[in-house]
């Protein structure tokens, strides 16, 4: 069996433990119903849904990648089908970078999962200028980016994003290295549910899905009604502190951006580009809205050893991300805001 390690992406706080994990992550979620619980009536409820919790600890992500003058570094892009249960099949698109190191021992190759669900791979390329010494692989997920997009919302869930996943490592080029991997908030999700799917043998008769050798999860919610539910009591309060405001739509999306979600004066280039080009099928909190996270089951293997973090900012809370103590069947869980 094959190894990996699983890491979120509000990860700059976690660089003092980049030799213990030997890896990075990123990704994130975008999310809930701009008017859910609003009375109609309230000005704030005009607010489109937000996306991509980017706080303080993922700002010098941006910072170190823009002022980087690293060389451009080697890349392999290509695709792979994946299959559903109506027998269609579909591309998914993938993008490694520094192949030729897939199979190094002392710097286990990254696999980065975006956010969203439906938010492309493409703002998180500036991980190969932060981290210059190790392949990495990135690949849109079904729905966004490069890859296909059905127009048929049945072809999605956390499930088939899954075998998805597995799938993809499972290919030559990816399946026989040693890699590690990059999460954050949908991405989050989907390392768990990829982790505990490894850790309960389903869908791996041959004992060929890639293992996780430890994870970090970032702003990633363990019950998405939960941050809906956080998200429209954020939106309330920052109307209750400015009584004198009748926001705009678009004031109250900036106001909440810089407050709860990427609190840089400006949203970095990578990831405008990222969120004007989602893919609009199965997209955001409403596409994952029964989401709750379950622990594996008893006589399941014991999962990685993990990182729990989030921003200080973050809309997505500390009670929903306390609540991977009771998801994991593992005691080696860590915590960091």
């Amino acid at each position: 069996m094959i190894g990996f390690r699983l890491i979120p992406m509000h990860f700059l706080l976690a660089l003092d433990l980049i030799n213990h994990v030997s890896s990075f992550r990123a990704g994130s979620l975008a999310f809930p119903s701009p008017n859910a619980g609003c009375p109609s009536s309230s000005s704030f409820c005009r607010i489109s849904a937000p996306s991509l919790p980017v706080t303080t600890s993922s700002f010098s992500f941006f910072r170190v990648s823009s002022s980087s003058s690293a060389l451009k570094a080697s890349a392999n892009e290509g695709s792979i089908e994946v299959t559903r249960s109506d027998g269609s099949t579909h591309n998914l698109s993938y993008r490694i970078v520094r192949p030729m190191s897939l199979s190094s021992r002392q710097a286990a190759p990254i696999v980065a999962l975006h956010s969203g669900p439906s938010i492309p791979s493409n703002y998180l390329y500036p991980l190969e200028d932060v981290v210059p010494y190790r392949s990495i692989v990135f690949y849109d997920q079904l729905g966004c980016g490069k890859s296909d997009e059905p127009a048929d919302i049945s072809l999605y869930s956390i499930d088939d994003s899954v075998r998805d996943l597995k799938a993809l490592l499972r290919i030559e080029k990816v399946g026989r290295a040693e890699v590690s991997s990059v999460w954050e908030s949908y991405g989050g999700i989907l390392a768990f549910e990829y982790m505990k799917s490894v850790a309960s043998c389903e869908d791996d008769d041959e004992g060929d899905d890639a293992k996780c050798l430890s994870s970090v999860l970032s702003g990633a919610p363990t019950n998405v009604k939960e941050i809906e539910e956080e998200f429209v009591r954020l939106v309330r309060e920052l109307d209750a502190n400015n009584p004198d405001k009748n926001y705009t739509e678009a004031e109250m999306n900036e106001l909440f951006r810089r407050t709860h979600q990427c609190r840089l004066p400006d949203m970095p280039k990578v990831l405008a580009d990222a969120y004007a080009n989602a893919g609009t099928v199965w997209r955001g909190t409403e596409a994952i809205a029964d989401y709750v996270a379950r622990p594996p089951p008893e006589d399941a293997s014991r999962m990685p050893s993990s990182m729990i973090m989030r921003g200080e900012f973050d809309f997505v809370g500390e009670a929903s991300v306390g609540g991977w103590k009771e998801a994991f069947n593992t005691p080696f869980l860590r915590y960091k805001t």
